[in-house]
């Protein structure tokens, strides 16, 4: 079973991994606050109000406030902001908010991509044409519809009904390594070897009827 205290061990793992590789700017270790009754909540330690992100503002400002909130547990070289969140009850995991944030000012590093051109770290940013798009992974079994919002969910932009089904709640490493493999390739790549993240599975909680439709699944 993955408890809340596996939680705790696995993102502290992936933050010290990354900073050993020289991968991240800032860290800001999580907190485990009791809620209540055997009830925990895991996130940034620093963390303030999220419902910035829900407002209609434009990306660039919910960036700075988070930034700035240090609503975050690791900031990447590129400014790109990650987030972790977690709440379980009696062991058993309630929710989860899993979000990338990429930087919306990477002008320096497209300005100069000669700089920049020869280091993994910056290797896919540097071109022009790219468009920084939160991603964000949810699990909210309290509010679950199925196929209008299925338990678990990708969430592309800050689109409001842009839930993508996904076969299961998602551990912190499994959702790291998606974020390397998929924004920082050349780096993943070149550093997967030192990479030293444990790589958990939460039990499926999708339907039979979202299964039908384009998902999101992964498995052992």
């Amino acid at each position: 079973m993955i408890d809340h205290k596996s939680i705790i061990r696995e993102i502290s793992d992936i933050t010290a991994s990354l900073i050993r590789l020289g991968l991240i700017d800032q860290q800001n270790y999580p907190s485990c606050i009791e809620t209540g009754k055997n009830q925990f909540q895991i996130g940034p330690s620093d963390g303030k109000d999220l419902s910035v992100v829900l407002k209609n503002v434009d990306y660039a400002d919910i960036y700075n406030v988070l930034d700035q909130d240090k609503n975050f547990i690791l900031k990447m070289l590129d400014g790109a902001l990650v987030q972790f969140m977690y709440r379980y009850e009696d062991s058993v995991i309630t929710y989860h908010r899993l979000a990338f944030f990429p930087s919306p000012f990477l002008e320096h590093f497209q300005n100069e991509p000669e700089i920049y051109e020869t280091d993994e770290i910056y290797a896919d940013i540097i071109a022009r044409n790219i468009l920084p798009v939160p991603i964000r992974f949810d699990y909210d079994p309290v509010n679950h519809k199925e196929i209008d919002h299925p338990q678990a969910h990708l969430t592309l932009g800050q689109f409001k009904n842009c839930r993508i089904p996904v076969c299961s709640p998602i551990t912190p490493s499994v959702f790291m390594l998606f974020i390397l493999r998929s924004f920082y390739n050349t780096a993943f790549r070149k550093f997967f070897g030192d990479l030293t993240f444990p790589v958990n599975l939460f039990e499926e909680t999708i339907t039979v009827a979202e299964k039908k439709l384009l998902h999101v699944a992964i498995s052992a």
